[in-house]
């Protein structure tokens, strides 16, 4: 006689209010035949991180050179689309698409003869050192605001919040899990556990023993120009080397449309506080991006009025292999992990989550095959080092 299937979890306690965790509630409370409106614990408040002070830039197929990411990020970018109209995303969020372009920032600009044509009107012609290309069309690239993104999905999840910190995964003794210990709180009940919690997911024991997850530090400013009607959606990727002989420099400039320009760079790989509340951002990374901002557009200039809306820090989680690590933790039945997602976790993170819920409430994912993601990918490393 067959067995019978088993039922899904119907309590499922999601730590970590970032994108990650955002997507993850909403594609459980909008499934389609198990609909299940989880518990979300976090710490602070939701898109306290990276995932409110990113640059929330999407692309369709930046990640084609590397299969397994490749089909995340397409799924991801089509389910972008698919959320901007079922939840307004341009008005509640900022989804536009965007041109997308390459520019090579002069170490010591020259007035410009005349502008090249690809340039928008917005950045000075002395700030392009050669020909721009185009990177990226309105058909392939796109942005959010990713806090506004990060809490929209959310607040559509219907979720209930809640404010505590995560201290451990309550396990039975037969290994499935049982909830979460939070802080001042007792124990929340949980047939099924998430941990979305960024370069924080590292702090649990079951995490540390698998893989880890490390933080790199990413520094970005966000403008409001002399004139944001005049500012047109174009992404710029810049190339800039402050003086000969010094490391070239990759920053990036995301106008929203908002009128406000956020300006991204500067990373360095650095210990992740306990605290996102006091992450701040370091004087040398904060004033080179006001230079840049300066040399890409008199309209960013300081000097000349651009008013500075915010001068911040994050972390980006990353793994060893540079791949998310998505899927079930070796060991702990209905204990799952989604994190590491770099510099792509506002573009991953609605595939992430729509994953998740379908591996959470059927048992296996079927947007995308979770499979190069899983956390026991690590474990087959480490017995071939004998850790």
């Amino acid at each position: 006689m067959a067995t019978a299937p088993a039922a899904p979890p119907r309590r499922v306690v999601i730590c970590g209010g970032g994108v990650v965790g955002a997507c993850t509630a909403y594609f459980l409370s909008t499934h389609a035949t198990s609909p299940t409106v989880p518990t979300l614990v976090e710490k602070s408040s939701p898109a306290c991180a990276a995932s409110g002070k990113a640059g929330g830039f999407l692309a369709l197929d930046w990640c084609d050179s590397t299969p397994a990411l490749s089909a995340l990020a397409r799924a991801s970018f089509a389910l972008h689309r698919r959320l901007a109209s079922s939840l307004d995303g341009a008005s509640a969020y900022g989804f536009r698409p965007v041109h997308t372009l390459s520019v090579y920032l002069p170490t010591d600009p020259e007035p410009a003869a005349s502008p090249h044509p690809l340039l928008p009107l917005w950045v000075d012609p002395s700030a392009s050192a050669a020909p721009p290309r185009e990177l990226g069309t309105l058909d392939t690239t796109a942005q959010v605001h990713p806090g506004l993104f990060t809490r929209a999905v959310l607040a559509a999840s219907g979720a209930e919040v809640v404010i505590g910190e995560v201290e451990r995964v309550v396990v039975r003794d037969d290994g499935r899990v049982a909830g979460v210990g939070v802080k001042g709180r007792g124990v929340v009940d949980a047939d099924a556990v998430v941990l979305a919690l960024g370069p924080w997911s590292g702090r649990f024991e079951m995490v540390r023993e698998v893989f880890d997850v490390s933080g790199l530090k990413a520094h970005s400013i966000v403008l409001r120009p002399l004139e944001p009607d005049k500012i047109t959606p174009h992404a710029l990727f810049l190339s800039y080397q402050p003086e000969p002989g010094a490391k070239m420099l990759d920053p990036e400039v995301y106008p929203r449309p908002t009128g406000e320009v956020y300006i991204c760079g500067m990373t360095k790989d650095e210990q992740v506080p306990d605290d996102p509340a006091t992450i701040t951002g370091e004087p040398g990374s904060i004033a080179m991006l006001h230079k840049i901002a300066g040399r890409v557009s008199s309209q960013l200039k300081r000097e000349e009025g651009a008013e500075v809306v915010a001068e911040q820090a994050c972390y980006l989680p990353c793994t060893n292999d540079g791949l998310p690590v998505i899927g079930e933790m070796p060991g702990v039945k209905g204990c799952y992990v989604a994190t590491g997602h770099s510099c792509w976790g506002i573009l991953n993170a609605p595939a992430t989550g729509a994953a998740l819920a379908e591996l959470i409430l059927d048992g296996k994912a079927k947007i995308v095959d979770l499979a190069p993601f899983s956390p026991a990918r690590f474990l087959k490393k480490r017995s071939k080092r004998g850790v």
